[in-house]
């Protein structure tokens, strides 16, 4: 690639679209000093006017259990109190849709935006199950945006005890059934979190383990519940470990012998699951399939493999490994990779210069996202939305971005971008046949074209 491809290809993987005067500041930076400076943003600073408004959002700023008693119907509630409960809850979930887009539009880091995105996909909770509602939006605030890329243990340990999760894939329940308070609600095992903690969390549905080895995990899980008082979880994380449901013998998981106590043993099972070769390969795949092709090459997983269990599971590290590889930079790649819609609707916004959108656009842009088919945080099932072309890619979708190509170019009524500026900031991404119909085009018609092109799907 020259240097003009580069500018783009970075500003297409690393951030969720080119904002106007990204390119000048990238070309500034250069491009390998802009790179580390999204992968190392530890003095980060969002903008006054962001930094406001999510302090502004105030169920963000309250923990499990206090959403939990402030927002649940209670214990029995009445038909008014479970609807009272209901239009409360609307709220926590507003809250946490605004936040996510309004930081994805204006936070100068973009690479933790993406990554947030990547990894509350990987870590997927569905708002729509029960009580998952109440937690959705500190879920995204506490359990992955942190390390989003810092430590791979990290996210998983944050993901399992996070009651979002617990409760989406039902380990709340999940009680040695010879225990005494193997009864109402815990009235057994529950296999759902540890078959999806191997399958899609860590080793991938490949790696290597076997039914015996979801059993084993289901028991060493036991006990890991909800806490909804501040009596039970001190912290207020909505965590708690209750040795009275948990099965205390003595266990084997992936090989290896886990002594029967507590919550350690628990522990214990996820270090040997996220420094599993397996868990190394799977994310690898997953990062490389993202970043770089639908189907990686196989060198390039090994290469990122390698590097995440000599770093520990390092996500920074093993990030800066992808962007520094020949495939990241091989020209077979650029531009080919399919925009979600979720992708395809930020980057439009972001293209257009949109900053501080009242909440009425905000509230545009998330109904054309479930209208596109990807709902924000309404993915119901625990593998997230898919990340490659073909799930994306077919006619009905491709009337329905055209149509909002244009709800899009006109958002921004203040500083409505005209078709030289958009060029300006995607730079010389566009074939000769759309430049060709633009410029036949009325002037009112041409962003609205620019943001509808086939270059426009792809980044």
């Amino acid at each position: 690639m020259d240097t003009s491809q580069k500018i783009t290809h970075v500003l297409d993987r690393l951030t969720l679209g080119a904002r106007p005067g990204d390119r000048a500041n990238v070309q500034r930076q250069g491009v390998d000093a802009y790179i580390q400076s999204q992968l190392n943003p530890a003095n980060a600073v969002r903008p006054n006017s962001l930094a406001r408004r999510l302090n502004s959002f105030e169920t963000l700023s309250l923990s499990p259990v206090e959403l939990f008693q402030q927002y649940s119907p209670g214990q029995k509630p009445t038909d008014a109190q479970r609807q009272a409960a209901r239009t409360r809850q609307v709220q926590i979930v507003q809250d946490a849709l605004q936040a996510r887009v309004r930081s994805a539009l204006e936070n100068e880091h973009q690479l933790q935006e993406v990554m947030t995105d990547f990894w509350f996909n990987h870590f997927n909770v569905f708002v729509g199950k029960g009580l998952t509602k109440l937690w959705v939006g500190v879920y995204e605030k506490d359990a992955i945006r942190p390390h989003a890329l810092g430590k791979f243990r990290q996210l998983v340990s944050a993901s399992a005890k996070h009651p979002a999760m617990s409760f989406y894939l039902d380990n709340w329940r999940n009680t040695d059934p010879n225990s005494p308070r193997a009864r109402g609600p815990y009235r057994g095992l529950n296999e759902n979190y540890a078959r999806e903690l191997m399958e899609l969390h860590t080793m991938g549905v490949d790696g290597g383990y076997t039914q015996a080895d979801v059993e084993s995990l289901t028991r060493i899980l036991t006990g890991w519940g909800l806490a909804r008082t501040r009596e039970a979880s001190a912290d207020g994380s909505g965590f708690v470990f209750e040795p009275a449901r948990h099965d205390s013998s003595n266990k084997t998981f992936l090989g290896q012998r886990i002594s029967g106590g507590g919550i350690e043993e628990g522990e214990r099972a996820i270090d040997l699951l996220v420094k599993h070769p397996s868990t190394a390969r799977h994310i690898s795949y997953k990062l490389a399939e993202y970043f770089v092709t639908d189907s990686p090459p196989e060198g390039l997983v090994s290469r990122l493999a390698d590097r995440f269990l000599s770093t520990d599971g390092d996500i920074r590290a093993v990030l800066a490994s992808l962007f520094a590889s020949d495939e990241f930079w091989d020209d077979a790649h650029y531009q080919l990779k399919f925009k979600t819609p979720y992708q395809y609707l930020m980057s439009m916004a972001r293209a257009t210069g949109l900053s501080s959108p009242g909440e009425n656009i905000v509230r545009r842009l998330i109904g054309a996202m479930g209208q596109l088919g990807m709902p924000l945080y309404r993915c119901r099932t625990p593998d997230g939305y898919a990340q490659v072309e073909s799930a994306w890619l077919n006619a009905d979708a491709m009337l329905q971005r055209l149509n909002f190509a244009g709800m899009v170019a006109n958002l921004n009524r203040e500083n409505r971008p005209n078709a030289a500026a958009l060029k300006e900031t995607l730079g010389e991404s566009f074939s000769a046949q759309t430049l060709s119909v633009v410029a036949e085009s009325p002037p009112r018609m041409r962003p609205s074209l620019l943001l509808g092109s086939p270059e426009m799907m792809y980044r």
